[in-house]
């Protein structure tokens, strides 16, 4: 087999699996019907859209959201009612919960939530329904965005769903509950007030979840259960364009990306199992001002409404869900194949499915070790040198490719793939590719130079084979679904060889055996492509947003040098077919080396302004106003300034030749008396955040038409003698509570959560504080246990107030300064106030 022949088909093999994919991804293959009578209405479903993003952004307490979305959906809600045949019944109720729970999301925090709002429809046969599916969304949106995706699109989905089901007349067997709830992006509030409160909630045995992390596209079910394999079977049977994975679901509980839904909410809180579902495509502009409802196409709300209806429908006229109890053991394995279809199996038989593939190949290894009884240990030794080179293969790539990373980042070129994505494949593919090739180049030189080509090839392909066997225990044996990926990749390949094998051994037959070898590798090479592209869809655009901490650079290396291990696993056996590697090995080590200059150059800008397809670089700001307080009430310290947040690694370097003032002599100092450096922190994500890469630039004081009002309502010692202290606030809607015990003390219980303080990531604690409209002054007590000489205090609180919207949001400076930020950011601005006591 010649050099440029193998190295010819090997590209136009991966190519062509690529376009495959490329196509299932651009939903050619699974195209929504027209709408019919009966049928669900993408157009119905975008007027809806367009009406809720129209009020404009919609955050927690302000009047967009409290009130003119909600009087819209209200409004919206009576006509489908009216119009509704006689086979439903209706009941609307307006929840205005009010609650506290602590949550270990971004390394643990307490939320407190008061008179927030949930708008509640139960449609039931006229009999009534004892138990109930639910269906959610939530209609707020972080702010300054018109969050058509998140989740306005999903609230226009569920009104013509509930449209839909409206004007049939066959009777449901249980009850639909559609929540569309109005404090979700304050990290979860609405639905932990909805599941706990509400009175409905325990009828609820199922619940369908509605979210996105990205624009349109399809729509992914990326959690289930927990457990209650039959959710899973449902979705399978009535989905008309499925798209899921289990593999997916284990990322995200895994805690790699910085998210959450109210998936764990109803599951953690209610003890109810559900299906999460969500749009990952373009979630370059996810949580941004150019999330409108224009970028979302047509084909998406109607296959997501085909979808959804679908389930429901099943659902609410299942069995199961009355009995859902006696079907709630077991996990499930389950993938789409390109958008077609859906498999899915028990975990437990997918387990015996596994150890019996691995058996096998073990078996198969094994009579190739032992055919012979005098050749059986060095068999054995050749077995195991094969698979130690191919593993030291895999280690050199990722090592030769994390420093490439690396020294990108130092350089200041950090992300320069963010808008250009096959800069990531020039430069870090064809270096794991060329490391790889190299390494086993020089084996074949110096450790098998005078050995059978066709005798290298199959050894080299018996040491992948024992890799992916060895992986498939070890993945199976850990508990986790996505093993059937390792099966996959021990089934497919071995049964090709099995059935190929006569034709390896005839003499002249190496094409042949090439063209059969890769139709054999079909199913794994495309099922991989397929995952591969989801997930760098999902991980390439939050690698824009999640913090200066890490290196995006390397995580994106680090996967693209995992995929290539893995497509190349199987061909590595062609190197020791071929009579030379040098041309392929020059050919990709200029693609790299000239990538590499190109970027060091600055040539690939990493961020967008172009209309059609942004992808902004991400910066907040603050306008602050700061007080430190003593132990006697006395303020020591105060000042004010614009605290300045880039939220990814390349911090505001791009930004200070458009802005002179925002560079590196306003670095934000750490105030270390003070918990969270003294920073208006509105969520607990400072580890997410190097201080180096913030910015606090001196700006004229505020004065909020809206204060804060803080004051101590007592101090007690306890029967067992603790301290307790009282306190009441009253502010804007959104404040964050930071508390730090002094040194020997600590606090015991308060009045938040269950009582049972949860500290951050750091030692200090969090509360996350909002209400809704007409909230009464937020009361609350802290116990702590103090030394007996505690002259310096045994607390520093601190009280941080947001204003998000309305007169007090933007100062005159701050409107200002974001006005000339370049327009490839999205820059989001309010105003806050932040003043430190000591008890």
């Amino acid at each position: 087999l010649t050099e440029g022949r193998g190295a010819l088909l090997v590209l136009l093999y991966l190519l062509g699996l690529r376009a495959l994919v490329q196509l299932s991804h651009r939903q050619l293959l699974s195209r929504p019907s027209p709408a019919g009578p009966r049928d669900f209405s993408a157009r119905r479903a975008r007027e809806y859209l367009d009406n809720i993003t129209a009020i404009g952004p919609r955050t927690v307490g302000s009047p967009e959201n409290e009130v003119l979305a909600v009087n819209y959906l209200l409004e919206q809600i009576r006509a489908i009612e009216k119009e509704s045949t006689n086979a439903h019944k209706f009941s609307v109720d307006i929840q205005r919960p009010t609650g506290s729970f602590s949550i270990d999301f971004l390394g643990g925090f307490t939320s407190y939530y008061a008179n927030i709002t949930n708008v509640v429809v139960k449609m039931e046969p006229q009999n009534g329904a004892e138990h109930a599916v639910l269906s959610n969304c939530h209609f707020d949106s972080v702010p300054n965005t018109p969050g058509a995706s998140d989740d306005a699109v999903s609230c226009a989905v569920m009104l013509e769903i509930l449209n839909t089901l409206s004007k049939s007349s066959e009777p449901l067997q249980h009850a639909i509950i559609f929540l569309f709830n109005g404090a979700e992006e304050n990290i979860l509030q609405a639905s932990h007030g909805f599941i706990t409160q509400h009175a409905w909630a325990k009828s609820i045995r199922a619940f369908i979840n509605l979210e996105a992390a990205g624009v349109g596209g399809k729509e992914l079910v990326f959690q289930t259960g927990p457990e209650n394999p039959w959710l899973v079977q449902a979705y399978v049977v009535a989905a008309k364009h499925p798209f899921a994975s289990v593999v997916a679901q284990e990322i995200f509980q895994s805690g790699i990306i910085p998210a959450d839904t109210d998936f764990r909410i109803y599951r953690d809180f209610g003890s109810v199992p559900g299906i999460d579902l969500a749009f990952i495509e373009n979630g370059y502009i996810y949580h941004t001002k150019y999330d409108t409802s224009d970028r979302i196409l047509t084909d998406s709300i109607q296959r997501a409404g085909d979808n959804i209806l679908a389930v429901l429908k099943y659902l609410a006229t299942s069995d199961k869900l009355a009995k859902s109890s006696e079907y709630r053991h077991g996990n499930v394995v389950f993938f789409d194949v390109l958008g077609l279809f859906v498999l899915a199996y028990p975990a437990r038989v997918g387990t015996i499915m596994n150890y019996i593939v691995a058996t096998i190949a073990f078996l198969y290894l094994s009579k190739k070790v032992i055919h012979s009884k005098t050749r059986g240990v060095p068999n054995l030794k050749k077995l195991l040198t094969a698979f130690g080179l191919t593993f030291l293969s895999w280690i050199c790539a990722l090592v030769v490719v994390l420093i490439v990373a690396v020294f990108v980042s130092l350089i200041g070129r950090s992300l320069s793939w963010y808008t250009h994505f096959y800069v990531s494949v020039f430069l870090y593919g064809t270096a794991a590719t060329a490391n790889l090739i190299l390494v086993h180049t020089l084996a074949k030189k110096f450790c098998y130079r005078n050995m059978n080509e066709q005798y290298l090839g199959d050894l080299f392909f018996d040491a992948s084979l024992m890799i992916w066997s060895v992986a498939l225990c070890v993945i199976t044996q850990l508990g986790l679904c996505s093993a059937f990926i390792c099966t996959l990749w021990v089934a497919f390949p071995l049964l090709a060889k099995l059935m190929i094998h006569k034709e390896f051994s005839q003499k002249g037959a190496t094409m042949k055996f090439v063209m059969m070898y890769m139709l054999g590798m079909f199913v794994p090479y495309l099922y991989m492509m397929y995952l591969s592209w989801t997930v760098f869809e999902m991980f390439t655009p939050i690698m824009g947003r999640s913090g200066s901490e890490i290196l995006p650079d390397a995580v994106l290396a680090g996967f693209i040098v995992v995929i290539t291990v893995i497509l190349s696993s199987y061909f590595i056996n062609f190197i020791y077919l071929v009579k030379s590697t040098k041309m392929t090995l020059i050919t990709l080590t200029t693609v790299c080396v000239v990538t590499l200059i190109l970027v060091c150059s600055g040539i690939f800008f990493p961020y967008s302004s172009d209309a059609a397809n942004p992808k902004p670089k991400r910066v907040f700001l603050q306008h602050t106003g700061r007080k430190f307080h003593d132990l006697n009430g006395n303020v020591v310290k105060s000042d004010s300034g614009i605290w300045i947040n880039g939220f990814d690694y390349n911090g505001v370097s791009h930004i200070t030749p458009h802005v002179p003032e925002i560079n590196d002599s306003i670095r934000t100092p750490c105030e270390q008396q003070a918990p969270f450096c003294g920073l208006p922190w509105i969520l607990p994500v400072h580890f997410m955040f190097r201080w180096v890469k913030n910015w606090y630039l001196p700006a004229p004081e505020i004065f909020p038409r809206s204060p804060i009002h803080f004051k101590v309502l007592s101090k007690e010692v306890t029967p067992w003698n603790n301290v307790r202290l009282s306190f009441e606030v009253s502010g804007p809607s959104h404040m964050s509570l930071y508390i730090r015990p002094h040194k020997g003390s600590s606090l015991s219980t308060w009045s938040l959560g269950d009582g049972r303080p949860v500290a951050s990531i750091g030692g200090d604690y969090f509360v996350f504080y909002s209400h809704g409209l007409q909230a009464a002054p937020w009361k609350f007590w802290l116990e702590l246990r103090a030394p007996e000489k505690h002259s310096g205090g045994i607390v520093s609180l601190a009280i941080a107030a947001h204003y998000f919207f309305g007169e007090d949001q933007k100062s005159p400076q701050l409107s200002a300064l974001l006005e000339r930020f370049p327009n490839w950011t999205f820059s989001s601005g309010w105003s806050c106030t932040y003043d430190l006591f000591v008890f």
